[in-house]
């Protein structure tokens, strides 16, 4: 059969040629519209630092020109042929629709949500957007523009997302990358961010989620179903990326797949009460940036920061990333596409270690928080001279956490490394029970805190009700040691080891080093004590003082016999597998203490696969009581957060997750208060 190529198909040619050509030219023009709104902004900017932080006419002019910005990524691009004919395009005066995307799913006149990308039969969550549960509009002193500063207590090690592991870091990373969901400040419910719904499978093997067509990252790209997958299945489980920590806690995650531009499904390889909450609350990076960078270039990386939240880094360039020394500055993310717009122009976080000198930095206004030891807060507190400049914040929240002494019960180093006296589950509660917890709690933390029993609050149902401290008791603790081979035998004040059987070499001295970072009074006031009481019942105790950055690696490691530290929570309800399990001692995961236990790996597999609470509390109550006789951690405090802030900062409000500074503003002069 012969083809010709006849009339009608030029005609259908030039219209297609003709249409790529409209399309082309009203992309560059947009590009040109962009530009231009881009140089308005930053004059915008400009005029808004030279008026003192901006009035309501700036932001007004400012939220004009994001709603246009809106308006440009999402309209469609109308062509108008005209009345030309031809097969496939309707002719006539109207527009013909070429796609676009972008737009917003809910919009339809009879108030019905799209829910095409769902699967049928299963609920839909649909999710309200995501704004302010304080509106600082809505409080006297508004102002927009300034900057906030934190003082942080010690230096985080990096700030790109999967590879930070300290608080300090998350802090940062949690203003400039988003996640799927996350938990509401004042009711803890989980809602979503860049998900505008979800549906979870009854028998929790999976998860479909739809991401909010307007959402972009900071450079104005969408924020697509293939980001999410790519985050998942590229990033966190590529395991030359030193992501371990997050794989432990996602490994029910068995694939994630893309239904289309803006939904991902999930498919869980077994179901886990934490299969919502914890994919929901995983950071979302983009793929288009974080994809140029092999896992050799990201792995040392200390600064590699972008995300699609309300504040960006101030430099992305990767050939001149933040480090370590400097301080940490992001911007208010101009491009932002969500509602809750911060007012604050920036936020900037200084670290001063000692913290002496931390509080002569906050006094001079060097910064506008402080997180005080106990004792500043013991000083302070009264102080009416003080708090007519600053407020001070003490309250329980859900990140509050809990300070230990980890005993390191494996191998010094990992595999092959040599045996510290901690291996004996002996060894460790006679330690436990050499410390006067109360009286450190009295006279190193004046006063502030409560013992604590285990891994979670007691006020958490996840603590079991009836496991109590084990108490300050230095003849149990002899008892304990001489069983496990511990004993003075000539005399000089030190216990030497008796066992002949080769773990340790006979009449080797019970001596160990405890490492502990750099923290001033408090820090002095810790190691004093402890080493008096190593004394007065025969050990030896050689304080190593380092910098925090240096934890991050010594953890990693399994490189100390002892060590002090704290954890707080990121959820109302934490996975215990990431620290406690045995399987987190691998792969430099969490259980850096190497300490094993087949007892609490079964609570903890059966706990995360329990999805009736009831029952998963008594499994992490089994848990509690298996780490208490244990003692793998000697748990000293449950500590409240303890904040001073500046009073010209407004809208600082005890949120049940903690502080929101995308919340905060910055006030003409100080604020009245309490």
């Amino acid at each position: 059969m012969q083809n010709r190529f006849g009339f009608k198909d030029f005609v259908l040619l030039v219209v297609v040629l003709g249409v790529g050509l409209l399309v082309l030219l009203q992309m560059l023009q947009s590009d040109r519209v962009w530009d231009r709104l881009d140089d308005i902004q930053a004059k915008v900017g400009e005029i808004e630092q030279q008026v003192g932080g901006g009035g309501g006419d700036v932001d007004a002019i400012r939220d004009e020109l994001n709603q246009l910005r809106t308006a440009i990524a999402t309209r469609p691009i109308n062509i108008n042929l005209g009345g030309v004919a031809a097969d496939g395009i309707s002719i006539g005066g109207g527009d013909a629709d070429f796609g676009g995307g972008g737009g917003d799913l809910d919009a339809d006149t009879s108030g019905v949500r799209d829910d095409s990308w769902a699967r049928p039969g299963v609920p839909i969550a649909w999710q309200e957007p995501w704004d302010f549960s304080s509106d600082p509009k809505d409080v006297p002193g508004y102002r927009r523009g300034g900057e906030f500063t934190e003082i942080f207590n010690a230096q985080p090690a990096k700030i790109t997302p999967y590879l930070s592991t300290d608080v300090y870091g998350r802090r940062v990373i949690d203003r400039v990358v988003e996640t799927l969901a996350a938990y509401d400040a004042e009711t803890l419910a989980l809602r979503g961010v860049l998900a505008d719904g979800w549906q979870l499978d009854p028998d929790g093997m999976w998860l479909r989620v739809h991401i909010d067509p307007k959402a972009t990252f900071s450079d104005g790209v969408p924020v697509t179903a293939e980001d999410v997958r790519w985050t998942f299945m590229d990033f966190i489980f590529n395991p030359l990326v030193e992501a371990e920590r997050s794989r432990a806690t996602l490994d029910m995650i068995e694939n994630v797949e893309v239904i289309d531009e803006h939904t991902a499904e999930f498919t869980f390889n077994k179901s886990l009460f934490t299969n919502l909450s914890y994919t929901l609350g995983a950071y979302i990076l983009p793929k288009h940036f974080y994809s140029r960078f092999e896992p050799s270039q990201i792995n040392p990386s200390t600064g590699l920061l972008m995300g699609s939240g309300p504040f960006r880094i101030s430099n992305l360039d990767p050939d001149d990333q933040w480090t370590p020394g400097q301080d940490i500055v992001i911007v208010r993310n101009e491009r932002y596409w969500g509602d809750a717009k911060p007012p604050l122009g920036s936020l900037r976080s200084k670290v001063v270690t000692d913290p002496l000198a931390a509080l002569v930095a906050y006094r001079n206004g060097e910064g506008d928080m402080l997180t005080p030891s106990s004792v500043q807060y013991a000083e302070y507190r009264d102080d009416e001279e003080f708090l007519k400049s600053s407020a001070i914040h003490n309250w329980l929240n859900m990140r509050s956490g809990y300070s230990f002494i980890g005993w390191q019960c494996g191998p010094r180093g990992g595999p092959g490394g040599k045996l510290t006296p901690f291996h004996d589950a002996r060894v460790r509660k006679g330690m436990t029970h050499i410390l006067d917890r109360e009286l450190m709690i009295r006279d190193i933390w004046e006063g502030v805190g409560v013992v604590a029993t285990g891994p979670n609050s007691p006020a958490s149902p996840a603590s079991a009700p009836d496991v109590s401290p084990w108490p300050f008791d230095e003849a149990a603790a002899d008892r304990l040691f001489a069983e496990a081979g511990w004993v003075d035998a000539d005399g000089d004040g030190v216990r030497e080891y008796q066992l002949d059987d080769g773990v340790f070499a006979k009449g080797a001295p019970f001596e160990f080093e405890f490492t502990i970072a750099t923290g001033g009074e408090t820090t002095e006031r810790i190691i004093s004590y402890l080493k008096s009481q190593c004394l007065k019942n025969g050990i030896v105790c050689n304080p190593k003082i380092v910098d925090w950055s240096f934890y991050s690696d010594m953890l990693k490691q399994r490189n100390f016999d002892a060590m002090i530290m704290a954890w707080s929570a990121s959820a109302p309800e934490s996975d215990p597998r990431q620290i406690w399990h045995s399987s987190s001692i691998l792969d430099q995961g969490d259980n850096f203490i190497q300490w094993g236990s087949p007892e609490a790996d079964a609570f903890i597999d059966a706990g995360r696969a329990e999805l009736d609470t009831e029952a998963r509390m008594a499994d992490w109550h089994g848990l509690h009581r298996t780490i208490h006789e244990g003692q793998p951690y000697t748990f000293l405090r449950v500590s409240p957060w303890i904040r001073f802030v500046n009073r010209e900062i407004g809208n600082v409000i005890e949120h049940k997750t903690g502080l929101e500074p995308q919340e905060f503003f910055r006030a003409a002069a100080p604020l009245p208060g309490g």
